[in-house]
């Protein structure tokens, strides 16, 4: 759906070219950009959005049916800080020269077809705070230098094809609010780092083939919502540190290698209702008013 749009008339020529090139690039089956031309202002140019300044810009395509590749003049949009391209079928690899539109803040490239790997150049965007790539082909690895962005408030990067550890460098995204890097094939021990992410709310990692303990670094993370470690090869106990999460609504730790007895500390998160413990060896009695799936 493309958006109406504000905007003021003091922009450069080399914004104009740049989003021309876009449409030159991508099809666009219903005619949506029919008003890209140079015979309209940019001001009238469905999906794009300046401020009455033009210190920033916004674009925003989503939920249309563009296909096609990005062209690499977008690399002129230095004041975008939005760039919305969700629910479409944009394909090819995410470009690096992405790491050059400093001003970006939300790249929103969710349930499109974009493969190749998350670039490296990624962590040049200093000001990101939402990186939200879920539902495409991505594969390789989490590049370490994601540590970086330290303004990330949501990392959404599941359902791709991603492989490998999950960094350690990962604790350095101290604004961390939602990570979600479940449905991927990532492998490996959950990093202890992970529990100095103070400020997170939701941790999914789901549906991968995690190894290894719980950290029980998680303790520290007092702000969590929603844990899900579900369909992973998570191995140990449960840790009783756990209960310590005051504000833990949902723990999803179903199909894993889990054993021994379930903590009673569990059952003091007053704010729990969905606890989810299915398909592991654990043992224990639970009698309380939880949404409890719990087979031994």
């Amino acid at each position: 759906m493309v958006c109406p749009t504000l905007c003021h008339t003091n922009f450069t020529k080399n914004d104009e070219l740049a989003l021309l090139a876009l449409k030159i690039s991508v099809r666009d089956p219903f005619n949506h950009l029919a008003n890209w031309s140079n015979s309209s202002s940019i001001c009238n140019w469905v999906g794009v959005t300046f401020d009455s300044e033009v210190t920033s810009g916004e674009l925003d395509l989503h939920n249309n049916s563009f296909h096609g590749e990005l062209p690499k003049e977008l690399l002129q949009l230095h004041k975008m800080k939005i760039l919305n391209l969700s629910y479409n079928d944009f394909d090819g690899k995410i470009p690096a020269w992405i790491g050059s539109l400093f001003s970006l803040q939300h790249p929103i490239f969710r349930y499109n077809s974009f493969q190749g790997v998350i670039p490296p150049s990624v962590s040049n965007l200093s000001k990101l705070e939402t990186l939200d790539w879920t539902k495409n082909f991505i594969h390789g690895c989490i590049p370490l230098e994601i540590g970086r962005l330290q303004h990330l408030k949501i990392l959404h990067i599941a359902g791709n094809n991603l492989s490998g550890n999950i960094p350690p460098t990962i604790s350095g995204l101290s604004s961390l609010e939602l990570m979600s890097l479940s449905l991927n094939s990532l492998k490996g021990h959950i990093p202890k780092g992970i529990g100095n992410l103070s400020k997170l709310h939701f941790l999914y990692l789901h549906y991968n083939n995690l190894e290894g303990n719980i950290p029980r670094s998680f303790e520290n993370l007092t702000m969590l919502e929603q844990l899900d470690l579900f369909q992973n090869n998570m191995e140990g106990t449960i840790p009783a540190q756990i209960g310590n999460l005051y504000m833990l609504e949902r723990l999803a730790l179903g199909n894993n290698k889990l054993r021994g007895s379930i903590p009673l500390e569990i059952l003091k998160i007053s704010t729990l209702r969905v606890l989810a413990l299915q398909n592991n060896s654990l043992s224990g009695n639970l009698t309380s008013d939880l949404d409890v799936a719990f087979l031994t």
